[in-house]
């Protein structure tokens, strides 16, 4: 007995046979056949795709709309319904399938299906909006560019059609389309505003397609904004907020969506405690919806709440953190609603404590623990995400939370991780959970953490090199010398010393960092930098004295600074870096004294603090170099800096320079 694909695949020929037939009833029949099966079918649809029918379809619009145009064909309806058929087809096939909008455009059939808008038939103008609709929900589909005069008119045409598919589509290609301020103020400027905000009364699809127009619109552009609510007097505002409690739930997201980016643009609107709740609520009833909806609603809620300590307050108040919980642990979930999900988690715990204990006491962190090893990778990258916005409590780490082997070791394997954005987002998480204020490091180097980290800052990509560092920078942070010196050997200082003079300003400064970190505290930490004839000292002088943003210089002076807590020649190798008897050129010291940046004034005083503590027995002959290079007196100059920092560390400085002044009289 035959197989059923090789029966699928035969009926598959079978009707791209009668596709080409001469007879046109037995092509139109083939047609809705072909139709009837690929519709809401994926593998229908491939199968398909690999037998070459959407160039057979398209070939066939071609010469229907052809052959009506040569010929007075009114009454011709087996004509009329092969465009209308075909164009179907070709607008099921692009339906929520890749390559099939891939197949139809290559296919050249997207100047077909626009032609078919100026038809003098309503049924096949209606076919050609419904399969251009289709196209335009897809990535691939071609941009209108409305800064071109023909373009605007030929969108507001769509827009004020009286057929819903037509206008919809107007809507879609605004939504694919606009994506620059200059755009969003041009169809602003056009009165697409106000056709969009018309089309809000009308059908299902024209509502749900001119919500997302209005929310293109609007997106990061205030003028706009203020413009679309000022001149409706707010009633185009309220007609969309009464959207968010419509019956339909996509219509309740994109309502919902539309009001979030109306509130992300412009802040000073709906401030409303009732809207903002009911945004809350209406995103996490949404979670339910079992399809397309709930999958989104999630992502929905972190762009309403996202660095919004107000919000993930009163999304605390109403039991968010449980909700979300709830839906992780009711079974398996779609990559998508898996990632968005833990996405929403970890916007909800990024800034409240409150939060992050609700997370930690329900055991969510279990569920993310074993979302580290999914087999989609953006769920992979949700879960560090998450993990890294749970462990910035600081409560939680002091008790030891995440240093356990259920956390690192899966943490430790994702920096091997096929996926690059998999390692960085790792990486994040990894650099919070090691800033541990007990004694568990340890445990993070005997997993292999400390090997894998030394041989990411080898990557060759620039982004992993500094994740990497940072995460190194953090173990460093307060570590016992025991600790310290099991990383300085992995690492090696010919290694750090060429990792400050990287390529990549990002890479130099979190080497800088830690190097800063490495040197602070004991006197023996300070023997580090001139390990190999001082390999790292020279090269922090080198990224000082061409230091190309602030924050070089910053963590390069505090690495001057830690060094100079030293003995006698530690401060003394400071001195010969920050004034070289060889160099007669300003002090780079003076520039940095006199930086807009007042963190890196404020390092540099540090700097000068540490090396003429009055106690050190070299001290005076400092100063004197200092004086001689014009140092004291711009410190003297800056007793009323702005910054307050500053002024605290120039007093004592000051102090200090003033005790040898004195003496000296």
């Amino acid at each position: 007995m035959p197989t059923t694909t090789t029966t699928a695949a035969t009926t598959g020929s079978n009707i791209l046979h009668r596709l080409t037939s001469a007879d046109r009833d037995v092509k139109l029949k083939a047609l809705r056949e072909l139709k009837n099966q690929i519709i809401g079918n994926r593998t229908k649809k491939l199968s398909f795709l690999k037998l070459g029918a959407v160039p057979t379809v398209a070939s066939i619009l071609s010469d229907a709309v052809s052959t009506d145009a040569v010929v007075d064909n009114n009454n011709d309806n087996i004509n009329k319904n092969i465009i209308v058929q075909s164009a179907a087809v070709l607008g099921s096939f692009a339906c929520g399938f890749e390559a099939g909008v891939k197949a139809v455009l290559d296919a050249g059939a997207f100047p077909k299906l626009s032609r078919l808008l100026s038809y003098h038939d309503e049924k096949v103008v209606d076919a050609g909006a419904r399969s251009l609709k289709m196209i335009y929900q897809s990535k691939l589909a071609p941009k209108y560019d409305f800064l071109l005069e023909k373009n605007m008119e030929f969108l507001l045409s769509l827009l004020n059609n009286e057929n819903e598919n037509v206008s919809g589509l107007g809507a879609s290609i605004i939504s694919h389309s606009c994506k620059t301020s200059v755009e969003q103020k041009l169809l602003s400027d056009a009165g697409v505003l106000r056709k969009l905000t018309s089309l809000l009364g009308g059908s299902l699809s024209q509502r749900d397609a001119s919500l997302e127009s209005l929310a293109t619109i609007f997106k990061s552009n205030p003028e706009v904004v203020v413009k679309f609510v000022g001149n409706e007097s707010e009633r185009a505002l309220s007609c969309i907020i009464d959207l968010v409690k419509d019956r339909f739930a996509r219509t309740r997201l994109l309502a919902s969506l539309c009001l979030i980016i109306v509130r992300n643009t412009s802040p000073c609107y709906l401030q409303d405690l009732a809207i903002k709740t009911k945004l809350i609520n209406t995103l996490l009833e949404l979670l339910g919806d079992p399809g397309q909806v709930g999958d989104e609603a999630s992502f929905a809620f972190s762009s309403l709440i996202a660095q919004k300590e107000d919000m993930q307050k009163l999304a605390f108040e109403v039991n968010a953190i449980d909700k979300l919980y709830n839906h992780l642990k009711g079974g398996s979930l779609h990559p998508l609603r898996f990632e968005g999900i833990l996405l929403a988690l970890a916007d909800m715990c990024s800034k409240l404590e409150c939060c992050r204990s609700r997370f930690l006491s329900l055991q969510v962190l279990n569920l993310v623990i074993d979302a580290l090893a999914h087999d989609s990778s953006d769920v992979r990258i949700a879960a560090c995400i998450c993990l890294r916005s749970v462990s910035r409590s600081i409560k939680n780490l002091s008790a030891g939370s995440f240093m356990n082997e259920t956390v690192v070791i899966p943490l430790v394997r994702l920096l091997d991780d096929s996926s690059t954005s998999v390692q960085v987002s790792a990486l994040g998480a990894i650099s919070n959970i090691v800033v541990d204020f007990t004694t568990r490091r340890s445990l993070f180097i005997r997993c292999g953490g400390v090997k894998q980290l030394v041989q990411l800052s080898k990557s060759m990509d620039s982004t992993i090199r500094s994740n990497a560092l940072w995460a190194l920078r953090n173990l460093m942070f307060l570590a016992e010398n025991k600790c310290k010196e099991g990383i300085f050997l992995e690492l090696t200082a010919s290694l750090l010393a060429s990792l400050i003079c990287d390529p990549e300003p990002i890479v130099q400064e979190q080497a800088l960092a830690l190097v800063r970190n490495l040197v602070d505290g004991c006197i023996s930490s300070v023997e580090y930098m001139f390990a190999e004839d001082g390999i790292i000292f020279d090269a922090v002088g080198r990224q000082l004295r061409s230091a190309s943003k602030a924050e070089i210089g910053i963590q390069g002076m505090y690495v001057l600074s830690n060094v100079a807590t030293g003995k006698e020649s530690h401060k003394e190798a400071v001195m010969n870096q920050l004034l070289p008897t060889e160099n007669r050129t300003q002090p780079y010291l003076i520039n940095f004294l006199q930086s807009n940046d007042s963190r890196l004034r404020t390092a540099t005083v540090w700097a000068v603090v540490n090396l003429t503590c009055s106690s050190s027995p070299g001290a005076s002959v400092r100063v004197v170099k200092l004086r001689d290079a014009g140092i004291v007196s711009q410190i003297k100059n800056m007793v009323n800096d702005p910054c307050l920092d500053v002024k605290l560390r120039v007093r004592t400085a000051l102090g200090q320079l003033m005790t040898f002044e004195d003496s000296s009289t």
